[in-house]
């Protein structure tokens, strides 16, 4: 049973269902299911290698090391730097050098070889899955397909009506309404029998102070004060 799990082929199967786990599961959190397959996949993957004496303990915990790095790097860390880089190279290297007899491992040309031959297996495999997965996301949550219901196809074009910010404040400009807490410079402010979020264009602008909207910008109310600095006592 060590042989047949050992085969170069299914290592690389396991491989590419880890990867393809692991990214599926970034791209979709809260399924369950990606990473599920892909943790079954690794214990397949080191559990006859382990037994064979091949792969050690620490060669395991730098995949795991690799794993939590680039999720660290995708959901934790913005942009795409040292921790998604490290990870990358801490996966690729638990997992080739899982492959090789670290025991009589010296740098002849065979073992040389041998440890070569384990990087492409790895790095092939990573690919082959990586592609794979991008492939089969867009034909399984295609309109057309199965799961399609499940991807959102719906497109808001602006011509139909559709913006990013409520406009509902461009109504606003001209009108008149008071302090409803102090603008230092933002606050509330009461306009027409509600409430709005509003930032003073004068600075400072005490409570029941008569204001006057000039101006709605990125979902922003601008108010300065009324000229005759009328209160409002509605």
């Amino acid at each position: 049973m060590i042989d047949f799990m050992i085969n170069p082929i299914l290592q690389g199967i396991l491989i590419m269902i880890i990867i393809g786990g692991i990214y599926f599961e970034l791209q979709t959190p809260g399924i369950g299911f990606p990473i599920l397959a892909s943790a079954i996949a690794a214990v397949l993957y080191f559990s006859p290698l382990y037994l064979e004496g091949m792969a050690e303990n620490w060669e395991i915990l730098l995949f795991v090391a690799g794993v939590i790095l680039l999720a660290l790097e995708i959901f934790v860390i913005p942009g795409f730097g040292v921790a998604g880089i490290s990870g990358i190279i801490l996966i690729i290297t638990g997992l080739a050098l899982s492959l090789v007899d670290n025991v009589a491992f010296d740098f002849e040309p065979r073992h040389i070889r041998a440890l070569l031959g384990a990087i492409m297996l790895v790095v092939f495999s990573m690919l082959a899955s990586i592609l794979g997965s991008i492939y089969a996301s867009k034909r399984l949550f295609a309109s057309n397909s199965f799961l399609g219901h499940l991807a959102l196809g719906t497109i808001e074009k602006s011509e139909d009506g559709y913006v990013s910010v409520d406009m509902k404040g461009k109504s606003l400009i001209g009108k008149t309404g008071t302090v409803l807490s102090v603008l230092r410079p933002s606050g509330k402010v009461f306009i027409e029998n509600q409430i709005y979020d509003a930032k003073s264009e004068d600075g400072f602008i005490d409570k029941d102070t008569l204001i006057e909207v000039i101006r709605f910008e990125s979902g922003q109310v601008y108010v300065i004060k009324k000229e005759d600095d009328e209160l409002n006592q509605a």
